[in-house]
C-alpha cells in the first residue's frame, strides 16, 4: 500500500461536466483518477461510501482576513448591535471575561443600521470596559471606535477624531497597537479557528490580504505556516504600494489585495466622482495616483507577482484603470492582460470602466454579501450614495456578462465565511438588473478562485485535475445539479446545504460525518 492510498468515492452524486451522470471516483495522489459510474469503478485502496450525498469542486474565498475573522469567530460579534446602548453593554459583559491588561476586540457594528446614529464616545468605552482598551472596528473594517486608553495611539494622525471613532491613517495606528497587543499563541489560535471554521464549510482555500494599516508581516508569515497543517491552502496577497518584492520574499502571491486606492463607502472614504449624499462628506479619499499605480503593476511585473488593488469608489476605480492604461503602454496590453492582475471590490463602476477591465484582463475579486446587507432602497448604499447610485452599485453580473474574470469572497469578518450566500447573493441581487445564473455564481465562488490565483488544475471535478472538492448534504434537493438555493414560486427560502467533507488535493481537511 502507498503512504496515500488511493481512495474510491462511492454512491454520491457529482457536480461534474466531465461525467454529469458518474456515481463514482477514484482520487489517487491527490488527484482525481477516475470519473464514472460506480459498476464500472476501478480498484482502490479504500473506498468511501457516500450515502448519495452531492460532491462540487470545494469554494475558494478570494478575500480574507484570517486573524481579524478569529478573533470575530471565538470573540465579541457586534453585528446584532441595534443602539449605542446595546453596544456599551456587550462590551461591558464581554470585558469581564478579559484580564486586566488585554485589548477588548471586538467587530462588526453597523451605525447605519441604528435609528440614532451616534455610537458611543472613546471615555464611554473605557468606562464599560473597567479601564481596559477597547478596539470595536466597525463593519468595514476601515473605521473603529477605541477607548480611551487606546485612543492616544492615534493623536496627530491624519483621521482621528477626539470622539473615539478613528479613520484610515489614525485607525491603522489603533489597529496596529490592538493587534500587536496579540502574543504569538493567540494570533496563531485565531488564524487556525479562522482556517477551521473555512474547511467546515466547503472552503479548501483562502487569499489572505494583508499589508501595512492591516496586519502585519509576522501575521503573514504565520497564517502562512499554520496553513500547512491540514487546513485551507493560503494564497497571500501583500498590500503595499511599491512592496513587489517584498511580497515575493513573504512567500505572496501579490502585491494586490488591500492595496488601498481609496477607503470605504461605510466610513465615507472611498473616493468618489460625485460627493457623498449624507451630510457634507465631500468626495471621500484617494491614496493612489494613476501615475503610482502604474509604476507599481510594472514593479509587479518584473518582479513576477500579482499586482492589485482595493477600490471602491468610481473615482478610485479610474485611477487604477488609468495606471493599468500606463502600464500598457510601457509593456503592451498583451503583457498586462498576461499578469492577471486584480482589483478588489469594484463597487462603483460603469461600462466604459468594465470594458477597460475586460481589456486588461484584470480580475474583479468582489464580494456579492456587500449587496446582501447594504444595498436596496434604505440600507448604508442609498444613505451614502442616494438611491440611483445605490442602484447602480455591485453591478456582478454585468461584469460577468462582459467577460470580466470573476473570484467571490467574503472578506470576512466584514462579512461572515459563508460560501453559499455568497451565491445566493450573487444570482438573487437587491437590484434584478444585477443578478448571474447559479451556476456562474458558483463557477466564480469556486474556480474563479483558483484562477485569480494563478492555479489552472482546481476548481472543477475532471479526470487528471486536482482532487479538491466538497461533500454536501442538500435537505432542499437539487436543481442542475447545485444545490436548490433560490426562493421557488410560493416565496418558500431553500434549507442552506451543510458541508460533511472538505478534502483539498486528496487529503481530508473536514470530516463532519
Amino acid at each position: 500500500m502507498t503512504e496515500h492510498p488511493s481512495v474510491l468515492f462511492t454512491h454520491g452524486r457529482f457536480y461534474s461536466a466531465a461525467d454529469p451522470r458518474a456515481t463514482a471516483m477514484l482520487v489517487r495522489d491527490g488527484r482525481i483518477a477516475w470519473l464514472g459510474d460506480a459498476a464500472d469503478a476501478p480498484s482502490a485502496d479504500r473506498r468511501v461510501d457516500l450515502g448519495g450525498l452531492l460532491v462540487t469542486p470545494a469554494f475558494v474565498d478570494a478575500h480574507v482576513h484570517a486573524t481579524d475573522t478569529g478573533l470575530a469567530v471565538d470573540g465579541l460579534d457586534l453585528s446584532g448591535v441595534r443602539s449605542a446602548a446595546d453596544l456599551l453593554e456587550r462590551v461591558t459583559v464581554f470585558a469581564a471575561t478579559r484580564p486586566a491588561g488585554a485589548v477588548v476586540h471586538g467587530h462588526g457594528w453597523d451605525e447605519s443600521t441604528w435609528a440614532e446614529q451616534t455610537p458611543p464616545t472613546a471615555a464611554d468605552l473605557e468606562k464599560a470596559a473597567g479601564g481596559r482598551r477597547v478596539y470595536l472596528s466597525q463593519a468595514s473594517v476601515h473605521s473603529a471606535l477605541v477607548s480611551t486608553s487606546l485612543l492616544s495611539a492615534a493623536e496627530g494622525v491624519a483621521g482621528f477624531d477626539a470622539s473615539g471613532w478613528v479613520r484610515e491613517q489614525a485607525h491603522h495606528a489603533a489597529r496596529a497597537v490592538a493587534l500587536e497587543s496579540l502574543t504569538p499563541q493567540q494570533r496563531r489560535a485565531a488564524q487556525r479557528s479562522a482556517l477551521s471554521r473555512a474547511a467546515s464549510l466547503g472552503i479548501a482555500a483562502v487569499h489572505e490580504c494583508g499589508g501595512p494599516g492591516t496586519s502585519s508581516e509576522a501575521d503573514l508569515l504565520s497564517v502562512l505556516a499554520l496553513a500547512e497543517q491540514n487546513l485551507p491552502r493560503v494564497y497571500a496577497y501583500w498590500g503595499e504600494l511599491g512592496g513587489a518584492e517584498r511580497a515575493r520574499d513573504l512567500g505572496a502571491t501579490g502585491a494586490a489585495g488591500d492595496l488601498y486606492a481609496d477607503g470605504a463607502l461605510g466610513s465615507r472614504t472611498a473616493s468618489l466622482r460625485q460627493a457623498y449624499h449624507d451630510g457634507d462628506h465631500g468626495h471621500g479619499q484617494a491614496f493612489v495616483t494613476a501615475e503610482q499605480a502604474a509604476e507599481h503593476l510594472l514593479e509587479c511585473m518584473a518582479v513576477g507577482v500579482q499586482g492589485g488593488f482595493h477600490a471602491i469608489g468610481d473615482a478610485a476605480i479610474e485611477a487604477v484603470l488609468d495606471g493599468f492604461a500606463l502600464a500598457a503602454k510601457h509593456v503592451g496590453v498583451d503583457d498586462v492582460r498576461a499578469a492577471g492582475h486584480r482589483i478588489e471590490h469594484v463597487e462603483l463602476i460603469d461600462k466604459p470602466m468594465i470594458a477597460r477591465m475586460v481589456e486588461f484582463g484584470v480580475t474583479a475579486s468582489v464580494q456579492p454579501v456587500f449587496d446582501a446587507l447594504w444595498g436596496g432602497p434604505d440600507r448604508m448604499y442609498a444613505q451614502r450614495l442616494g438611491r440611483e447610485r445605490a442602484a447602480a452599485s455591485n453591478p456582478i453580473g454585468a461584469l460577468h456578462a462582459t467577460g470580466v474574470p470573476l473570484a467571490f469572497g467574503s472578506d470576512s469578518p466584514v462579512t461572515a465565511l459563508d460560501p453559499w450566500s455568497v451565491v445566493v447573493a450573487a444570482a438573487a441581487p437587491t437590484n434584478p438588473a444585477h443578478r448571474m445564473n447559479v451556476r456562474s455564481a458558483f463557477a466564480a465562488a469556486s474556480r474563479g478562485g483558483w484562477r485569480a490565483a494563478g492555479v489552472d488544475d482546481a476548481g472543477v471535478l475532471a479526470p487528471g485535475k486536482q482532487a479538491t472538492f466538497a461533500v454536501w448534504e442538500t435537505p432542499s434537493g437539487t436543481t442542475g445539479g447545485l444545490p436548490t438555493l433560490l426562493p421557488d414560486v410560493d416565496g418558500m427560502t431553500p434549507e442552506r446545504p451543510v458541508c460533511r467533507r472538505t478534502v483539498l488535493a486528496g487529503q481530508t481537511i473536514y470530516d463532519g460525518s
